[in-house]
């Protein structure tokens, strides 16, 4: 990448506060911890001169460093590349799927695409590793520049930096209102940038200006530049005599173009020649000068009399080519003609190496072409296949993208305009996906390409929104393909059955109903063989499910969940669709397998774009199972594994889990935010996890009439998996608020679930429904019923709630004996869960039969944090640091850390010590 550097003043003016901020980063990184820092600010401002100032600071350490370009050429992990450049005579210390994963995105080895995420954990690997011998530094200036593989690379290692060695710093321009580009830093910490005070600004500008400058004259320059460095150096540079009256001073206005402007001009001084070599380094973004003068040469430049001193206050030929700042380079570039620009990319083209850099000599080569050119356009494809190898989705789809610019070919510009929009739609482009197909509409593609067309507008529907208007067009997309290709129907067909579960009661034009019919009618025919693929099985169970309800469907999605599990699982919307079939089933050995399965998949494999979806799965069944803390650490996990992920998601899981800790505040907030999110995005399923969540907490605080409306506003509406499962609170609170009849048609509900399911959980679950609204001998029966089949599930939570409803009852039938008993288990399982809300009521009906109950304190509880809870399990398992480090995308010492903190919280010094430890803490294996 072309470097960039910036002449500073004599020193540093109106920066004393970042200075010392900069000063507290180095010692923190001597002292053995990480640190990580974005410096955001406006073109300009000063965030380069910072960092030379860091690097000055950071004697005895190692620095790497790398500066983004400007250019519309992505190449994946270049950035990445470059940086870790100075460190890869230590690839081999690592674990192999890193070391694969690594040389593979860097171009170094052969092999299968690495996902984003394994190549992450293997950067942060490679850094923890090269901290080992000295502290290390890394600086990347001009970040929003990074190709976004690199940029997604360095927000997750900035996420996971602890207990390493290693500075991390980021300089990145402030991104302007409504640019819709990732921000892949976001979230970690920052330092904002803003103008001088007047007192620096006057200084500053006193070091420019020659000659003496009326006050007025000097009272408007501050005023209108802000404070802004840049602006002060470069606009009014040795200007004192025409300045003096003030006559000269430029209009106010954007000021980096007005830099830039100022540079434009600057530029168009210099001699022709200079101002050709000038124009290809600005269009070369590697900075390579040999590369740069035989360019010149294939222009006819004479480069031995071309005189580069007139431009060196612009930039500087060395080893590299440097420019004085970003904004010489735009200017160079965009002032010239667009005859000039094509001349020198084609020049550059020819000079570059097709076998070493063939990418790079195809994105000069479309940059040059006036017109379509079919064989640019397949340089670019091909290059766009190469980006995808290594990992690069984003680079591919900008390749993809210049191709169909290029592409001569109606048919063919409309088949690669789709293709690209695909590219585009995996990249999280939506924006640019959308764009591209209606170029795939005018091809025109042909009925197969109109019906991907439909089916890629749907997709962004519902990546976008999650919402009500999803399903239709996912159904006419499905329907469109299934005389065309019958593989791809049904796998729309699927997508549009998902889509109206999250769509709900809020769908639009057609509900899950009408959809399910469609897909139901669709999806199974005569000449379909026997038995069906357990895919089409499951396909056609969801459809039948959602058109004809629990009973019909549940015989063909139990058998389609069983032959699932009988073989090898991959991660991919089908795993995500028999995770819900599980649930909705209440099978919980299925759904805690699956979810276990897809964590540790997407851990091993480094395939961390599944990971998050697959940490709420396995967070959820842990909550209900009673380990809050387990759950707790995961969603935390989930968090850092892709903070944006939450942004584009509803809070589901965390709504779960702060309901069952009884955090009345916690869930009335989460709740807010589901509610107002349902709205936004028609995700009608939202409303009804809020109504089931509310309800279980309601039931917790004993407050019964709320919980009954909350629980019935879930249950009535049908749908899957949260319907069912609201029964179970819909009993308890009617029964508990005098709605008898509600109760018994809940319960009678709840009894044939049951029966299709044929799960203890579901089975345990109906029995206590049903003790709660019979009479004496047949409701003692079900309580014992209910313990005995709850118990043999990993259901824990359901166990202890149904001891304590078993427990209420027997202290009411005034046996306070055997109603101890049952509340004293109770208590002291749900006060281990953390389960507070339930777990007072349970102390208030034990103090009702006369037994004290201390009530839970937070100097009661174990002081651990989920992360350390999960760590210390890990450990206690017998894992190596390594292995928990890898498992938890951290490095090796912070794993260390966090276990010195685990020990002296646990008052031990040893792992041999914390089987024991744990277990005085009720925090169960």
């Amino acid at each position: 990448m072309v470097g960039v550097t910036v002449h500073p003043p004599p020193r540093l003016f109106g920066r004393t506060g970042e200075l010392e901020i900069l000063g507290r980063l180095i010692a923190k990184v001597r002292s053995g911890r990480s640190t990580v820092l974005v410096v955001r600010g406006e073109p300009g401002i000063g965030k380069t001169e910072l960092l030379r100032h860091l690097i000055a600071e950071a004697s005895g350490f190692w620095v790497a460093r790398v500066a983004g370009v400007e250019s519309e050429m992505e190449l994946p992990f270049a950035g990445l590349h470059q940086l870790c450049a100075p460190m890869l005579g230590r690839l081999g210390s690592l674990a192999e799927p890193q070391r694969r994963g690594l040389s593979v995105a860097f171009g170094l080895a052969p092999g299968d695409s690495p996902d984003r995420f394994l190549v992450a954990l293997a950067a942060l690997s490679l850094m923890a590793e090269a901290s080992q011998e000295q502290p290390m530094l890394c600086v990347v200036d001009d970040a929003q520049w990074l190709d976004q593989a690199s940029a997604q690379v360095l927000g997750f290692v900035g996420r996971r930096l602890l207990a390493e060695p290693v500075a991390l710093v980021f300089a990145v321009r402030t991104p302007a209102a409504g640019d819709p580009s990732p921000d892949h830093l976001a979230d970690l910490p920052e330092l904002r940038l803003g103008g001088l005070d007047e007192q620096s600004a006057r200084a500053l500008l006193a070091t420019v200006t020659s000659g003496p400058l009326d006050e007025s004259v000097r009272a408007r320059i501050l005023e209108e530049v802000r404070g802004h460095p840049l602006a002060l150096l470069e606009l009014y540079r040795g200007r004192s005599a025409d300045l003096a009256g003030g006559f000269a001073l430029p209009d106010a206005g954007d000021l980096p173009r007005r830099i830039e402007d100022q540079y434009a001009a600057r530029l168009g001084e210099l001699p022709d020649g200079v101002q050709r070599l000038v124009l290809l380094a600005a269009a070369d973004p590697v900075g390579d000068p040999a590369l740069i003068l035989r360019a010149a040469q294939v222009l006819g430049l004479d480069t031995g009399t071309v005189n580069l001193a007139a431009a060196a206050d612009l930039l500087e030929f060395g080893a590299n080519v440097r420019f004085r700042h970003p904004l010489v380079r735009s200017a160079a570039y965009r002032a010239a003609a667009a005859d000039d620009r094509r001349a020198v990319h084609e020049a550059l083209a020819a000079v570059t190496d097709p076998q070493a850099d063939p990418d790079r000599r195809a994105w000069h080569r479309a940059h040059a072409a006036a017109g379509p050119d079919e064989a640019v356009a397949e340089e670019l494809i091909n290059s766009a296949s190469r980006a995808l190898s290594r990992g690069g989705v984003a680079a591919a789809a900008a390749f993809w993208e210049r191709a169909v610019v290029l592409t001569p070919d109606p048919g063919e510009r409309a088949s690669r305009a789709l293709t690209a929009a695909e590219a585009k739609y995996a990249a999280g482009d939506f924006e640019a996906a959308q764009a591209l197909l209606v170029t795939a509409e005018l091809g025109p593609p042909g009925e197969f390409g109109e019906a991907r067309v439909q089916r890629m507008r749907a997709q962004i529907a519902f990546a976008l929104r999650r919402g009500g208007d999803a399903p239709p067009l996912m159904l006419q997309a499905a329907q469109r393909l299934q005389s065309l290709d019958t593989e791809l129907a049904r796998q729309t067909y699927l997508e549009a059955l998902v889509a109206a579960i999250y769509a709900g009661r809020l769908a639009h034009g057609q509900d899950a109903r009408q959809v399910a019919r469609a897909a139901r009618s669709a999806t199974l025919g005569s000449s379909e063989p026997e038995p069906l693929p357990h895919s089409q099985l499951l396909i056609h169970g969801l459809a039948v499910r959602l058109a004809d309800g629990y009973l019909a469907a549940a015989p063909m999605l139990k058998e389609a969940l069983r032959r699932y599990r009988a073989q090898p699982h991959e991660l991919d919307w089908l795993s995500v669709s028999y995770n819900m079939v599980a649930m909705d089933l209440w099978d919980d050995e299925a759904w805690f397998e699956l979810a276990a399965g897809q964590v540790r998949l997407a851990r091993a494999n480094g395939t961390l774009s599944w990971l998050p979806f697959a940490l709420d799965y396995l967070a959820e069944i842990h909550i209900q199972a009673g380990e809050l803390s387990k759950a707790a650490a995961l969603l935390m996990e989930r968090e850092r594994v892709e903070p944006g992920t939450r942004e584009a998601t509803l809070p589901y899981v965390p709504l779960l889990l702060a309901a069952w800790r009884g955090d009345a505040p916690g869930t009335a907030e989460l709740a807010e935010e589901m509610a107002r999110g349902a709205s936004d995005r028609g995700e009608g399923a939202a409303l009804t996890y809020t109504d089931y969540a509310q309800a279980l907490l309601y039931n917790g605080l004993g407050n019964y009439g709320p919980a009954a409306e909350a629980a019935h506003g879930a249950s009535a509406v049908d749908e899957i998996v949260i319907s069912p499962w609201a029964l179970y609170e819909l009993v308890e609170a009617a029964a508990r608020s005098g709605q008898q009849e509600r109760a018994c048609a809940a319960a009678d509900q709840l009894s044939q679930l049951a029966m299709a399911s044929g799960s203890n959980w579901a089975r345990g679950a109906a029995a206590r429904s049903r003790a709660l609204v019979s009479g004496e001998r047949a409701a003692e029966e079900e309580y014992r019923e209910a313990i005995e089949l709850l118990g043999s599930t990993r259901m824990t939570t359901h166990l202890a709630r149904a001891r304590l409803v078993y427990g209420e009852w027997l202290r009411r039938e005034n046996r306070r004996i055997d109603a101890r008993n049952q509340l004293r288990l109770a208590f002291d399982a749900l006060a281990s869960m953390g389960a507070e809300a339930f777990t007072e009521r349970a102390r208030r009906e034990l103090q009702a039969t006369g037994e004290k109950a201390r009530k839970r304190s937070d100097d009661t509880r174990a002081d651990l944090t989920p992360q350390e809870e999960e760590i210390a399990q890990l450990a206690r398992e017998g894992r190596t640091n390594q292995e928990i480090g890898a498992q938890l995308f951290i490095g090796r010492r912070t794993v260390e850390w966090h276990l010195r903190k685990v020990f002296a919280k646990l008052d031990i010094s040893s792992r041999f010590e914390l089987e024991q430890a744990l277990r005085k803490r009720g925090v169960r294996s």
